[in-house]
């Protein structure tokens, strides 16, 4: 009996060669786009197919004993639009008591392939034992003093849980699985304190250990990664782990040289102007910026502005031009 061949693999979207975890994840990416839930009209009829589709395909690639039947297809495994079972030899077969209730959905392709054979069992049961969770990536704000001193700050966290119907599998009863429409996992919500190492920068990673997705069949749960973002600061701008800020200096202080105050991520401190500075250098405050995991710290760098006051009295004035008089000697 020919029937019309199905490459799971292109389904699925997967290379023949993947993985347990590259097949689960495309499933649920695929189950999710392709929910017959999420459409209407007649799109809702092309999505519906296409969903059968997507779960008979990772029916068999996630079991082990299925996947090697299939992939034991040899030369016949592209042999055409249809397909003879009848030619594959004694492993294959077409079972005439094949009873469609067991395989709800799927194609006379599978039930060629899977139906059954005399004097055994179908392979139809699912992975039970523990499968650890996925690991979740997500971002966090954080601000450049909690950057600097470290700390923990909560997070609202929305993931998806496993599905108590169907444990995860995303399929009961040789159905899909009506509480989660076959992806395996429902949304929640949950909050996880962050604890925040000093000295992390923007676009590192935090990693929270075992806070990631739920596992199944008593597996342990995945990693939380946490990428940081900086928040804009009102002083600071952050470049690494340097740190800059300006200050304006009157032309007397820029000519003659001062002491001024200078604020630090961790106080205010004095600052020595040499006479002569320009507008626009840059002074150095060593060791003043983010610190690393080594002990060793970024530096902070003072930006300087000449400003020119808008208000002068006429005595100040009678200065600047004595001042232009030398200049024009």
């Amino acid at each position: 009996m020919a029937v019309t061949f199905r490459d799971y693999y292109e389904i699925l979207g997967v290379n023949r060669d993947a993985d347990e975890k590259k097949i689960k994840a495309a499933y649920r990416k695929l189950a999710r786009k392709w929910h017959p839930d999420l459409h209407s009209g007649k799109d809702k009829d092309k999505a519906e197919e296409k969903f059968k589709e997507i779960n008979e395909a990772y029916e068999v690639l996630s079991d082990s004993e299925k996947r090697a039947k299939y992939d034991r297809l040899g030369s016949n495994w592209r042999n055409g639009d249809q397909f003879d079972p009848g030619d594959m030899g004694s492993s294959y077969y077409y079972s005439s008591d094949f009873n469609p209730q067991d395989f709800q959905g799927f194609s006379d392709f599978f039930a060629s392939v899977f139906g059954g054979s005399p004097g055994g069992k179908r392979a139809t049961s699912f992975y039970e034992g523990p499968m650890r969770g996925q690991d979740i990536e997500s971002e966090i704000e954080i601000t450049l003093e909690e950057a600097y001193h470290g700390g923990s700050k909560s997070l609202r966290l929305s993931a998806g849980s496993v599905c108590p119907q169907c444990s995860g599998r995303g399929i009961t009863q040789r159905s899909i699985c009506s509480r989660c429409g076959g992806t395996g996992s429902i949304p929640s919500t949950r909050t996880v304190e962050v604890k925040i190492p000093p000295g992390v920068i923007e676009g590192s990673t935090i990693r929270l250990k075992g806070q990631g997705g739920e596992g199944t069949g008593d597996g342990p749960r995945g990693d939380l990664y946490l990428k940081v973002h900086l928040l804009p600061h009102p002083v600071f701008t952050v470049k690494g782990r340097d740190i800059e800020t300006e200050i304006n200096l009157r032309p007397d202080q820029a000519v003659l040289g001062d002491k001024v105050t200078v604020p630090t991520l961790e106080r205010s401190v004095n600052l020595t102007i040499p006479p002569g500075t320009f507008s626009g250098r840059r002074l150095r405050l060593k060791d003043k910026g983010l610190p690393a995991r080594d002990g060793s710290h970024g530096d902070q760098y003072v930006k300087i502005n000449i400003n020119i006051p808008a208000n002068i009295s006429e005595d100040e004035k009678e200065l600047y031009r004595k001042i232009r008089e030398i200049y024009e000697k």
